[in-house]
């Protein structure tokens, strides 16, 4: 029995130590200045990965509905923003569909994590200055036009601190609408109640598909009328959680 456990615990000493070795390559194998617009698999199978393992560390138990609402080819999709945890519930629970997320500047500059979102093609919006604004929306339509990534972005801009919805920037969800694609609107609630709970109790977390909007559905709609319509049904979902 005694051999099996070392041999077990060897094993286990191995796969980190490899997983270490996986991440440094991805680490020194992007140019930390650098937009990329095409993705790469092997940053996202480290993203992924990661994203999952943080999941089972903070023992999250992630309850997702709606999931069937979800639409085939790329989308734009949005959610309410509680907390630092919410990107890597997230992207754990929407892998599959190779998101890539609009981001305040200051998160690429994160160790690791910042070199290797880029790689995935995520990109920083400046909301100070308009025009570089718009042109990291532009970027983001181009990624949905040429298959390389669904779209991410908080309409909010940043975290609620109480839980409750700020005021939404619906220029945003002009991406969805210019990359004639659906816009799917998401909310996530829980992950306020990590830090408090980590690392003695379990959190429960919500993920949940509210509606998705078609491509067809949103021409010839404002943006600012959209994001009303996205803000109402969001925060009546909270409500019900």
């Amino acid at each position: 029995m005694g051999k099996f456990f070392l041999s077990l615990l060897f094993g286990c000493l191995c796969l980190i130590l490899l997983y270490a070795l996986l991440l440094v390559i991805g680490f020194f194998t992007t140019n930390p200045k650098r937009l990329y617009d095409k993705a790469s698999n092997y940053h996202r199978f480290l993203v992924s990965s990661a994203a999952w393992i943080a999941t089972k560390v903070m023992h999250l138990k992630i309850e997702v509905t709606g999931l069937e609402k979800m639409p085939q080819g790329r989308f734009e999709l949005i959610s309410n923003h509680r907390s630092a945890y919410d990107p890597i519930v997230t992207w754990n629970v929407f892998r599959k569909y190779q998101l890539a997320f609009i981001s305040k500047p200051e998160n690429f500059d994160i160790p690791f994590f910042g070199r290797m979102v880029r790689r995935c093609c995520f990109l920083p919006i400046d909301r100070e200055n308009a025009r570089n604004a718009a042109r990291t929306l532009q970027a983001a339509v181009k990624l949905i036009q040429n298959d390389e990534a669904s779209i991410m972005v908080y309409p909010e801009g940043t975290r609620s601190k109480d839980g409750k919805l700020l005021p939404f920037h619906s220029g945003v969800i002009k991406v969805a609408q210019k990359a004639e694609v659906p816009l799917v609107i998401v909310t996530v609630s829980g992950t306020e109640n990590i830090t408090k709970n980590y690392p003695w109790k379990n959190t429960k977390v919500y993920v949940d598909v509210v509606e998705v909007i078609s491509a067809e559905a949103l021409k010839g709609k404002r943006s600012t009328q959209l994001g009303d319509y996205a803000y109402k049904i969001m925060e009546q979902k909270l409500l019900e959680r």
